[in-house]
């Protein structure tokens, strides 16, 4: 059963791929009623991968585990009442279409409001809805590159490269995901349902800017619009004798603690402070490159830990899975599903009274749109899928992987 700080709140989710349905996931783990309403055919992100059924691979169950899939055909009017009588008895309407496809279909937020005054309404767009670009698509491979990761990665590797993970996607479900919840703290004040509205670009420029924007944000400019540590070529996972180590020598505690250790020569005014080395960083990152080759990663992280540096062997994704650390928190959670036990790594926050968990199992496509239906005191016949054309609709869809973000 649900116990988290979100039990009792209802979700209507229209959202696809990942960066709202990464948005309503926590909610279910924080004991949300998520109810997904996927199109026939189903969200695209069930076929970008293998997975053990058809339309059940790891990103689509780990995304939308624990929620509810209803199948309504929304070109179609009882596909529309149907959603009309969802809204009347939810909390929160989330979508990610883009603004004119989702008033054509006449659930705008006016539309929605109408029904519901007391609803949170929160649109995820690619470009904000006030800007010239509202109406473009945007995935995450565009939205990286518009808000300047490639370009920093150039400056860090020598080559234009995305960074390897949907970042935007990610970061904008987490942001609509605080959006949502202070709208709906809002309300628990005031009882004022609103609108809000979350976009990938103007998301993810703010992120970029957090530490980038440095001298650029002043007038006039004291310097171009970077932060020169992170940009520095000699900034990566050092080689040691017989593997790598990742290690920040960066503030003067840490900085003193390992010269009077290793290198004793480096104790000089020329490298005294940390105004100083970040002026020159790039050239420190050589310096200590080059000392870290003298011994094992082994060797290193014991003296490392002796000196309280922060320090780590570099992990691959699958280690994760195996890490004393995460398995000790309680991160991982095994669920039975149909498909079989799957370890979904879980819940990464902690409540002392009202606790999260993986919600449970991600949904078949359509496997709850009877269930739902009674509980509106719909008849579910016109607008459910059978077996038989469900499972068609999941083998027509197999070629939808490049689709994907």
């Amino acid at each position: 059963m649900p116990s988290g700080p979100l039990t009792g709140v209802r979700v209507v989710d229209l959202t696809a791929v990942v960066m709202g349905p990464y948005c309503t996931q926590i909610m279910a783990d924080m004991g949300a009623d998520v109810v997904k309403i996927e199109p026939p055919e189903g969200d695209i992100v069930r076929y970008v991968a293998e997975g053990p059924a058809p339309g059940m691979n790891g990103v689509f169950i780990n995304v939308n585990r624990g929620k509810r899939s209803v199948v309504l055909d929304l070109r179609t009017e009882e596909g529309t009442a149907t959603l009309r009588a969802l809204i009347e008895t939810a909390d929160v309407f989330i979508h990610s279409m883009r603004a004119k496809a989702i008033a054509k279909l006449g659930f705008d937020y006016d539309s929605v409001a109408a029904i519901n005054p007391k609803i949170i309404y929160a649109n995820c767009y690619g470009y904000s809805r006030r800007g010239p670009d509202a109406e473009r698509p945007a995935y995450d491979d565009t939205i990286q590159a518009e808000c300047g990761l490639p370009a920093v990665q150039k400056e860090l590797t020598g080559d234009a490269t995305y960074v390897a993970t949907i970042m935007a996607d990610k970061v904008t479900g987490l942001t609509a995901l605080y959006a949502i919840m202070m709208a709906l703290f809002h309300r628990e004040r005031t009882g004022e349902g609103q609108e809000v509205e979350v976009s990938m670009f103007e998301t993810m420029a703010s992120f970029m800017l957090v530490e980038h924007a440095n001298g650029a944000m002043f007038d006039p400019p004291l310097g171009p619009a970077i932060y020169p540590r992170t940009v520095a070529p000699n900034r990566r996972p050092y080689k040691t004798k017989d593997g790598y180590v990742a290690a920040l020598i960066y503030n003067d505690k840490h900085w003193n603690a390992f010269i009077a250790s290793v290198q004793p020569a480096w104790n000089c005014d020329e490298f005294a402070t940390l105004a100083q080395r970040a002026k020159q960083i790039d050239r420190v990152y050589g310096l200590l490159a080059q000392t870290m080759l003298e011994r094992t990663t082994a060797e290193w992280l014991a003296l490392f830990a002796e000196l309280e540096i922060p320090a780590t062997p570099i992990n691959t994704l699958d280690s994760l899975f195996d890490s004393p650390q995460l398995n000790a928190a309680g991160l991982f959670e095994t669920v039975d599903t149909p498909q079989g036990p799957v370890k979904f790594p879980g819940v990464p926050t902690w409540f002392s009274h009202t606790p999260g968990r993986v919600a449970g199992p991600a949904p078949l496509l359509g496997e709850h749109t009877v269930e739902i239906l009674a509980e509106l005191g719909l008849d579910g016949a016109e607008t459910t899928l059978s077996d038989r054309n469900r499972s068609e609709s999941v083998n027509n869809r197999s070629f939808g992987a490049a689709e994907a973000g």
